[in-house]
C-alpha cells in the first residue's frame, strides 16, 4: 500500500489481511525452498501447454482502493485460473487459516481476470504440487463473475477503512517528520558533519559508509537526518539494525529522545511515529515448552480471530519495544512474536538484529520485496557485518548427531541413515583426519570440493525424512529435526557453492567429525540486500581502509565513504607502544614479566580502573596469575569463559566510580566493544595482541582466496580484522570530550609503519 493517488495493496497483503482466520499453527511440516517452488511453478507451466499463461499481471480498483499482483496462471481454453502452491507430505496437515488465504488469493484474482476479460464465470483451481512425487493435487471451484465481485468487494471493504487510517498516519507522520527538530540545544563535535553525510545519502539514493568516533552520539546522529529525509525522499520504512542487544537499546532511546514515545510518553497522539523493536522467538516466547498450535498453546488458538483487535491497539499505542508489545499481545491473548512479526508490515521504524535483513529468510527484505518498500537501512557498528554475514551464509553438519540419530530414528529410515553414516566413514577416511590431537595426523583439513558422495548421501537423508514426517508427523522428534534442519542448510547452500565459500572437515574425537560449508567472502550474497534498499547507512568507528568493506560486503560502485574527524584532543589519551615485548606464541612466557610490570607501574603511577586485552583466555589467565602473585595489592577481576550475561553484568558493575583496579578481557570479546564506560568509570587499556586471527589452515586458505580474488590476503584475512578490534577495545577508553587516558599498545610490531599508518589519525603514539 502506498499514500499516493488512492490507496494500493498487493493481492497477498490483502488476503493475509482480511482471509485468515483461526488458529496460528506452526508445527513442523516439511516445506520447499524457495528454489523448488520456483521450478514446481515452472513446472506445472510446462505441462500446461502452449495456450496456458503464466504469472499474469493483473489489478483493479474499487472505491479508490487499487489491488495488484500476478497470478500464477490461466488456462483460457479451459477457462480456468490456477493458484499453485507446492508442498511435501499429506495436504490434510497444512492449517485451515493457510488453506483459506490460498482460496482468497484466486478468487481476489479471478475478480480482476473478470473484469479485465469481461468474463462471465470462470473456473478456479488451487494447484497443489508435491514436489517430491511430482503429483498434483487439484481442488475446484466454479465461480460467477458476479459472485467474485461480491467477493472481492467484501474484502477490500474489510482493508479499506485500514488504508484509510494508514494513508491518515502517514499524512500525519510525514508532516510531523517534516517539522522535526533536533532534541538538543546542540550537536556534538563531529555529529552534525556526520548527520549531514547520512541526509545526503538518503536524498541521493546512495550507500553510505561512515567511520564516525565512538562518543559523538552516532544512533542519534543517524536517526534523526534519516526520518527528517522520510517524507521528502518518499521512504515508507526505516530499519535501524544492530548486531547486538545493547545497540537496540540505544537506538530505542534515540527514537524516544526524537519524542517517538516510550515508557515516558505513552501517548500516540503526541508521537506519530510507530516504533517496533523485533526480538528472537526464543526471548519472546511465553511458553516455551509448548509447540506453537492453537492445540497446545493458549496464545496460538485463535489467533488470527483475535489478530485484528491486537492489531489496531498496537498501531494505536504506536511505541512497541519489547515490553510494550509483550503488554498489548497478552491483553488481547495472542502471542507476542508474531504480533511483532504482523506489525513489522505497519510500523514506521523497526529496531533489531541485522539478520532480520541480510540473511537468507531475512523478514524485512522479504515485506520490502513484497510490498515494493523504500526502505531506509542504517546499520550500526558495520565492521561487525563481515563476520556475522559469513556465519548467516555458511552451515554445519555433525556427525556426533547422525550417530545418535541411527539408534532411535524410525525404521524407515535406517538404509539412508546408513548410506550417510558410511559415507561419514569414508570422508574422514579419504582425508587422512587422525584423532584430534594425534601426533602426525591432521585433525583439521580443507577440502578440495564439494564431496559428491557426501552430498548426495546427505540430499537422500533430508528427502527420506521430509518424506517420512509428511507421512508420520506425530513422528516429528527433536533430534530428526535437528538433523533435517542441519541437512537442508548444507544442502541449500551447496546449491550457491562457489569461490566464496569453501568445505574443510575437523575431527573433535573419535565418531565426531564436523563437515563446514563455510562462507569467506559475503558480498555475493548481500550484494542483492543493499541494491534492494532505497539507502544503506553503515557506521562504524572502525570502517577503515574502505576498499576492505566495499570488497567483502559488495557494496554498491557508488557507494560514498566518508571520515567524520573525531573531536577529541591527541592530549587527551596517552598512547604508548612497548615495541620491547613480543606477544607472538613463542614469545608468551617471556612477555608476561614486562606485561605484568607495565599493568602494575600504570597503575601505581594512575590508580583507577583499567582494561587488559589479550588475545586468548589462556594467555589472560596466564598474565593473571602473575601479576596477583607479584603484586596481590592491585584489585582485579576478569571475563571467563562461557560468561553468563549476568556475569557480564557484574564484571562491568565493578568500573564503578570512586573505584579502582584491573579488568582483564580477551580482545574480540564481550568487553572490547559496545560498552560504554565514561570518565573514571575507565581511565585505560592496556593490549597485549596485535590481534591477528590465528595462523591455522583454514585462516591459511581464507588469506589464499582473499589474495586471488581481491590481490590482498594478508591484509584482508589478518591485519585488518585485527587492528579493527584493537582499536574498537583502545576506543573504550575516551568517550566524551571531558576524558582523559591511557593507552598502551604491547607488542614490537605496532611500531611497524604499515601498522602505525592504520591507527586513529589523532592519536598522538609516542
Amino acid at each position: 500500500m502506498s499514500g499516493e493517488a488512492g490507496y494500493r495493496v498487493a493481492v497477498r497483503a490483502l488476503c493475509d489481511f482480511t482471509a485468515r482466520e483461526g488458529d496460528l499453527d506452526h508445527r513442523f511440516t516439511p516445506a520447499p525452498s524457495a528454489r523448488e517452488g520456483i521450478a514446481g511453478h515452472a513446472l506445472v507451466a510446462r505441462r500446461r501447454g502452449g495456450g496456458y499463461e503464466s504469472e499474469l499481471p493483473l489489478s483493479g480498483a474499487f472505491e479508490g482502493l487499487t489491488v495488484g499482483g500476478r497470478a500464477d496462471g490461466f488456462d483460457p481454453a479451459a477457462n480456468r485460473l490456477e493458484e499453485v502452491k507446492t508442498h511435501r507430505g499429506r495436504l490434510e496437515r497444512m492449517a485451515d487459516n493457510q488453506r483459506a488465504l490460498h482460496w482468497a488469493q484466486v478468487s481476489v484474482y479471478g475478480a480482476l481476470l473478470c473484469a479485465e476479460r469481461g468474463l462471465a464465470s470462470l473456473t478456479l483451481a488451487l494447484v497443489y504440487l508435491d514436489i517430491t512425487t511430482g503429483r498434483e493435487t487439484v481442488l475446484t471451484r466454479e465461480a460467477s463473475a458476479t459472485e467474485l465481485q461480491a467477493f472481492f468487494a467484501t474484502h477490500c471493504r474489510r482493508f479499506l477503512a485500514w488504508a484509510a487510517q494508514e494513508a491518515r498516519h502517514r499524512e500525519r507522520r510525514d508532516g510531523a517528520l517534516g517539522e522535526l527538530a533536533f532534541p538538543h540545544e546542540r550537536f556534538r563535535p563531529g555529529q552534525r558533519d556526520l548527520a549531514e553525510s547520512v541526509y545526503k545519502a538518503a536524498s541521493t539514493g546512495r550507500c553510505l559508509l561512515v567511520q564516525a568516533p565512538t562518543g559523538i552520539g552516532k544512533t542519534l546522529g543517524t536517526l534523526f537526518p534519516l526520518l527528517k529525509a522520510m517524507p521528502r525522499q518518499g521512504l515508507d520504512r526505516v530499519a535501524f539494525l544492530t548486531m547486538k542487544t545493547p545497540g537496540r537499546r540505544l537506538a530505542l532511546d534515540a527514537l524516544v529522545a526524537l519524542g517517538a514515545g516510550g515508557a515516558g510518553s505513552p501517548d500516540a497522539a503526541a508521537a506519530p511515529l510507530r516504533v517496533l523493536e523485533l526480538t528472537a522467538r526464543e526471548k519472546a516466547c511465553e511458553y516455551p515448552d509448548r509447540a506453537c498450535h492453537g492445540e497446545a498453546c493458549p496464545l496460538a488458538s485463535g489467533f488470527y480471530d483475535r489478530l485484528p483487535a491486537a492489531r489496531q491497539a498496537a498501531v494505536a499505542r504506536g511505541w512497541l519495544d519489547r515490553e510494550a508489545l509483550r503488554e498489548v499481545a497478552l491483553d488481547h491473548g495472542v502471542c507476542p512474536y508474531y504480533l511483532g512479526q504482523e506489525l513489522a508490515r505497519w510500523c514506521d521504524v523497526v529496531v533489531g538484529d541485522v539478520n532480520h535483513w541480510f540473511d537468507a529468510n531475512a523478514l524485512l527484505h522479504g515485506l520490502a520485496r513484497a510490498n515494493g518498500w523504500r526502505l531506509g537501512l542504517l546499520v550500526d557498528e558495520a565492521h561487525n557485518l563481515v563476520e556475522r554475514a559469513r556465519g548467516m551464509y555458511s552451515a554445519e553438519l555433525d556427525q556426533r548427531r547422525l550417530a545418535r540419530l541411527r539408534r532411535e530414528a524410525p525404521g524407515a529410515l535406517a538404509r539412508p541413515l546408513g548410506r550417510l553414516a558410511r559415507q561419514w566413514q569414508a570422508l574422514v577416511r579419504e582425508a587422512g583426519m587422525g584423532e584430534a590431537g594425534e601426533p602426525g595426523r591432521p585433525a583439521y583439513r580443507v577440502l578440495d570440493g564439494l564431496p559428491e558422495g557426501m552430498v548426495a548421501a546427505l540430499q537422500g537423508v533430508a528427502s527420506a525424512i521430509t518424506e517420512h514426517l509428511g507421512e508420520h508427523p506425530d513422528q516429528a522428534s527433536l533430534a530428526l529435526q535437528e538433523l533435517l534442519f542441519e541437512a537442508l542448510a548444507f544442502t541449500r547452500l551447496v546449491e550457491s557453492f562457489g569461490e566464496h565459500s569453501l568445505c574443510d572437515l575437523a575431527r573433535h574425537g573419535r565418531g565426531r567429525a564436523v563437515l563446514g560449508l563455510r562462507n569467506l567472502v559475503p558480498a555475493d550474497f548481500l550484494a542483492p540486500r543493499f541494491a534492494a534498499a532505497q539507502s544503506a547507512v553503515l557506521f562504524s568507528a572502525t570502517l577503515s581502509p574502505a576498499h576492505y568493506h566495499r570488497d567483502l560486503l559488495g557494496l554498491p560502485a557508488a557507494t560514498v565513504w566518508h571520515e567524520v574527524a573525531s573531536p577529541f584532543a591527541a592530549e587527551q589519551l596517552e598512547v604508548r607502544i612497548r615495541a620491547d615485548i613480543s606477544t607472538r606464541l613463542r614469545d608468551r612466557e617471556a612477555s608476561l614479566s614486562p606485561i605484568v610490570a607495565e599493568l602494575a607501574g600504570q597503575y601505581r603511577r594512575r590508580p583507577g580502573h583499567y582494561l587488559a586485552f589479550f588475545s586468548s583466555f589462556a594467555y589472560l589467565e596466564a598474565a593473571l596469575a602473575r601479576l596477583q602473585a607479584a603484586h596481590p595489592e592491585i584489585p582485579v577481576r576478569a571475563q571467563t569463559r562461557g560468561m553468563r550475561e549476568e556475569a557480564r553484568d557484574a564484571f562491568l558493575a565493578g568500573f564503578a566510580p570512586g573505584g579502582q583496579g584491573i579488568g582483564f578481557a580477551v580482545l574480540g570479546g564481550a568487553f572490547a566493544e559496545g560498552i560504554d564506560l565514561p570518565g573514571e568509570r575507565l581511565i585505560g587499556a592496556f593490549i597485549a595482541t596485535l590481534g591477528l586471527p590465528p595462523f591455522d589452515p583454514f585462516n591459511e586458505a581464507l588469506k589464499a582466496r582473499l589474495a586471488a580474488r581481491f590481490g590482498l590476503g594478508d591484509d584482508y584475512a589478518y591485519r585488518i580484522p585485527g587492528l579493527i578490534k584493537v582499536v574498537q577495545a583502545a576506543g573504550r577508553v575516551i568517550r566524551g570530550p571531558g576524558d582523559e587516558g591511557t593507552v598502551v599498545l604491547m607488542d614490537d610490531r605496532f611500531a611497524r609503519p604499515e601498522v602505525r599508518a592504520r591507527l586513529p589519525g589523532w592519536w598522538a603514539v609516542e
